[in-house]
This record gives C-alpha cells, sequence and structure tokens, in this order.
C-alpha cells in the first residue's frame, strides 16, 4: 500500500508542468539620454573604458536620473577616463561635477554631476561592490554598438 502510494506521486512529480517565467527587459532608448550623458558615456569608450553600462534610475530614485558605470584595468587608466569626462563635459557642454569623490585612489571614482553619476571602478573594486545588482530593479540604457562592439572586444582581450 505504502509502495503504490509512492509511486503514484512519484509520477504526479514527474507529469508535472513546468512553467516558464518571462522578465520582460524594458530598456531605455540611448536617444531618451541628455546631451552629458550621451557625452559622457562616449568619453569612457574613448578612454577604452570595460563593461560600460547605463542605468535609468528616474522612476526608483529621487536624488538623480541615471548612473553610468564603467571600468578601467588599473588606476591610471581610472583616471584617465574620469579625466577625458571632466575635460570634456566642460569644454563641449560647460557642465562641472558637483562632488568627485575617490580620484588620488582611483580604485572608484565618483563624479556626481546631479542629474547624473558616473562610477569609474577599478576591475576588482567593481565586483565588490556591484552596484548594477544593488540597482537591478531600475531599467537598463539600450546603448548603441559603437559603444557596445569595442567594449566586448576589449573584454575579451
Amino acid at each position: 500500500m505504502i509502495n503504490e502510494i509512492m509511486e503514484e506521486l512519484q509520477e504526479k512529480t514527474l507529469q508535472r508542468e513546468s512553467v516558464t517565467i518571462e522578465i520582460e527587459q524594458n530598456l531605455t532608448p540611448f536617444s531618451d539620454l541628455d546631451d552629458e550623458v550621451k557625452l559622457a558615456l562616449h568619453c569612457s569608450s574613448e578612454k577604452k573604458a570595460t563593461n560600460l553600462v547605463a542605468i535609468d534610475l528616474r522612476e526608483i530614485a529621487s536624488f538623480t536620473e541615471f548612473f553610468i558605470v564603467a571600468s578601467g584595468s588599473n588606476q591610471r587608466q581610472v583616471q584617465a577616463i574620469s579625466d577625458e569626462i571632466n575635460e570634456q563635459l566642460k569644454k563641449q557642454l560647460n557642465s562641472r561635477p558637483v562632488r568627485v569623490e575617490g580620484y588620488s585612489s582611483a580604485e572608484w571614482i565618483l563624479l556626481d554631476y546631479g542629474d547624473f553619476i558616473v562610477h569609474i571602478f577599478e576591475k576588482n573594486a567593481r565586483e565588490f561592490y556591484d552596484l548594477e545588482r544593488l540597482w537591478r530593479d531600475a531599467k537598463r540604457v539600450d546603448l548603441p554598438s559603437e559603444l557596445t562592439e569595442t567594449n566586448a572586444r576589449r573584454e575579451t582581450f
């Protein structure tokens, strides 16, 4: 009797239908970004930043609208990315950061422009802090291929 019940339960378990849950990835179009954010992304790419990501925080945060997250392979590159963003935003759009943190150690440089914040990490620091996981409920920005293709090629070498 017990064996029959066990076999019946086993059959029911095996016949259970699998359920697939599709999570819709709602992306913000690149064209929706302000010129300052676009320029900061292009500057990051020009200085060979890797793993470039833009996160749209408008629906879930009030302190800023976007995060740009980028990685450099070492402290010098992290500083070079930061310098290029600061220089070009100042030169082309007359925009300066409200606050800069972490420049001297260059493990994680934060450039706060008010409406957006740029986070430039050295590889190990980025893995440790994992901002993308912390802000996973936010929408991602659909970056153009010229930013992501060169980005992906750099990571494979």
